[in-house]
């Protein structure tokens, strides 16, 4: 089902961030990965229940570049300033990728903000026996089996014009300045017992760039946290899986 989102462009701390909202209900935010490609459609049965926000991170999409972000928690208060300018009072949190490091970093903090999250394929923590892939050895040719074990179900190509080119090149620049050094926090895993909403970890089990090997690490570390893996799929598990995103949006109402 295609999504009729509403865009705003907001200034936060004086850069122009867009943010795509559709549905009514209670407020969710999802929080992306790192890239914009593919469209957000996969979000249709969330937008049937909640009011979905979907901020796009500074330095992809359409919101501003910030050449002076160095770290997942520049991430974090740039959305705690958005949160309040929003007014979102509690809202449910969905990370993905990089915005499950986002997600999970956020609610560390900030627990008191939220009534439940999901992490889905989170990046960001350490795990020496399952590391993550690093995006930045892979060519380009080679990132789609990387992203998806069926990658039909992904639907057609993007068109690879010079526009696509050239954001492309801009969003993997923004990834590089938090994780060209690695891409992992290693005070993360210290942290994460301070998330004390209900949490659901999701995982494609096929993921090749965050195994879902790491799933026992991360619901050992975030308190009463559930898991859900879904066979035949990879680390965009919810486009491959959309009942994935049926469990998410069944585990938020209830």
């Amino acid at each position: 089902m295609a999504i009729q989102w509403k865009t705003d462009e907001l200034k936060v701390n004086g850069l122009k961030t867009q943010v795509l909202t559709a549905g009514s209900g209670d407020p969710v935010v999802f929080w992306h990965g790192a890239g914009t490609a593919g469209g957000w459609d996969f979000l249709a049965p969330l937008t049937e229940r909640f009011k979905v926000y979907l901020p796009i991170h500074l330095g992809f999409g359409g919101s501003d570049d910030d050449p002076v972000i160095a770290g997942i928690q520049d991430y974090v208060m740039h959305y705690l300033e958005l949160a309040d300018l929003l007014k979102l009072g509690k809202f449910s949190a969905i990370g993905h990728s990089m915005g499950g490091w986002i997600g999970a970093q956020f609610a560390s903090q900030h627990a008191d903000r939220l009534r439940k999250l999901v992490l889905i394929a989170p990046a960001g923590l350490y795990d020496k026996e399952h590391p993550a892939t690093d995006l930045f050895s892979i060519k380009a040719e080679e990132l789609v089996p990387y992203l998806a074990e069926n990658p039909a179900a992904l639907g057609p190509p993007p068109d690879v014009n010079i526009d696509f080119i050239v954001n492309s090149y801009r969003e993997q620049t923004s990834w590089a300045r938090i994780a060209w050094q690695r891409n992992y926090d290693p005070k993360l895993a210290k942290w994460l017992h301070r998330i004390t909403v209900p949490t659901l970890l999701v995982w494609g089990k096929q993921d090749k760039i965050c195994p879902a090997s790491q799933a026992p690490v991360w619901q050992k570390l975030i308190p009463g946290s559930t898991v859900r893996i879904f066979d035949g799929a990879g680390h965009l598990v919810t486009h491959e899986k959309p009942e994935s995103m049926r469990a998410i949006a069944e585990f938020i109402a209830t």
